[in-house]
């Protein structure tokens, strides 16, 4: 699902030479058919990082740095303290490293008044069980950092409270800091999302999720069904997370549940959304959110002017079961649909599929565009209906 494939090409496009540095280039594709110049350094290494960005300025002029959603935030704000060592255009880090953390994210915005879920910080079990005690049934928990929804859940009982915590606190989730639970009010109502560039709202998408209590997307449109009065209050609420939080420069999507008093946030990503959300925007509106990013990355003045309008939404393939994906067909027929922007797979056949009730359970997605919703809707019905999947499940210990 990352998009940096489709950054590396933005920044050729510019007549740009894009390096890209990785812990693990093998694991990126597109480097090979991009023919891609790639660096090995862990990239969780501040100091690593600036020795291999010098070494570079011996040969290059660095113009630029930055890093793709696909990872998450502790990128952008490793970015940030890389742009600000050697000069160059780019986020605060400050305010990047205080967005990571969600607890402090939720404290600074609901000291502002933003409107916020009632949250509570817990670092084990009992401190879990009492936060959802003075909260009231149900709960999120999730992790104060990370991204995709990994780790997140809806707790619907005491059962379910206890059983995630154990989860999370008892070995099996992996943890890059100590562990740390946000507990916090399950906001009820529909999914938005505000998709930004600087200080200004480029375009606001709607989301589904898959069955609770796990939030797997299932599909994303922009622009999303609003009246007008609703636009302009997430538009208000939008800009003032960006004032509290410091946030004006770059990228960054804030999303939101429309509750009973309106918008409530649940988090601000000090970012670009990832896959497939700048490819629906430019579907919808004409901004390629990812090449405005390049030209403030170098410096260069964007154009966030829209060009067009009509409506764009991405399905996403999810499974239905573990097990190993014998065979994928259907996927140049419904490339073939009219309408149909993109068709894309994020797993090979024979692959291992284990659900994991995060962003990791989808295995594809694709997109359509029309004038209309109903329309977009319609094509898309068209293009999955060709589309199907076969799925041994793994052998039982019995077996």
């Amino acid at each position: 699902m990352g998009t940096g494939q489709r950054y590396v090409q933005a920044v050729k496009r510019s007549g740009l030479h894009p390096i890209v540095l990785s812990a693990d280039p093998a694991r990126f594709n597109y480097l090979a058919t991009e023919n891609i110049e790639a660096i090995r350094v862990d990239t969780d290494d501040l100091d690593a990082l600036i020795r291999e960005c010098s070494r570079l300025r011996e040969t290059y002029d660095i113009v630029g740095i930055t890093g793709h959603p696909n990872p998450g935030e502790a990128v952008y704000a490793t970015v940030a303290k890389l742009c600000r060592h050697f000069g160059l255009p780019g986020p605060n880090p400050a305010s990047i490293d205080q967005c990571c953390d969600k607890f402090t994210q939720r404290q600074l915005l609901a000291e502002a008044g933003v409107p916020v879920p009632a949250y509570r910080m817990a670092t084990n079990g009992a401190e879990v069980e009492s936060a959802a005690a003075e909260i009231g049934l149900p709960v999120i928990l999730k992790p104060a950092a990370g991204n995709g929804s990994t780790g997140v859940r809806l707790c619907r009982d005491a059962e379910e409270l206890a059983e995630h915590t154990v989860y999370l606190l008892g070995g099996t989730y992996e943890w890059q800091t100590s562990p740390r639970i946000l507990v916090e009010e399950f906001a009820q109502g529909p999914y938005f999302i505000a998709d930004i560039m600087g200080n200004r709202v480029i375009e606001i998408g709607a989301g589904k999720f898959g069955p609770p209590p796990h939030f797997v997307y299932l599909e994303y449109t922009y622009p999303a069904p609003l009246t007008d009065d609703q636009r302009t209050r997430i538009t208000d609420v939008s800009l003032s997370c960006l004032r509290v939080l410091d946030l004006n420069w770059g990228p960054t999507n804030i999303e939101f549940r429309w509750t009973e008093r309106g918008p409530v946030v649940i988090e601000v990503n000090p970012r670009l959304a990832g896959s497939p959300d700048p490819q629906l925007i430019q579907l919808a509106c004409g901004v390629d959110l990812i090449t405005e990013h390049i030209k403030l990355v170098v410096g260069d003045e964007c154009d966030l002017r829209k060009r067009h309008s009509q409506t764009a939404t991405a399905r996403f393939l999810v499974p239905d079961r573990d097990g190993t994906l014998d065979w994928i067909d259907g996927a140049s027929q419904a490339a073939d649909v009219p309408g149909v922007a993109e068709v894309k797979w994020y797993v090979k056949q024979k692959a291992p599929l284990i659900r994991r009730g995060d962003a990791r359970d989808c295995i594809g997605h694709v997109i359509a565009a029309s004038p209309t919703p109903t329309q977009t809707s319609a094509i898309l019905q068209r293009a999955l209906a060709s589309i199907t999947w076969s799925i041994t499940p793994f052998p039982t210990i019995d077996e």
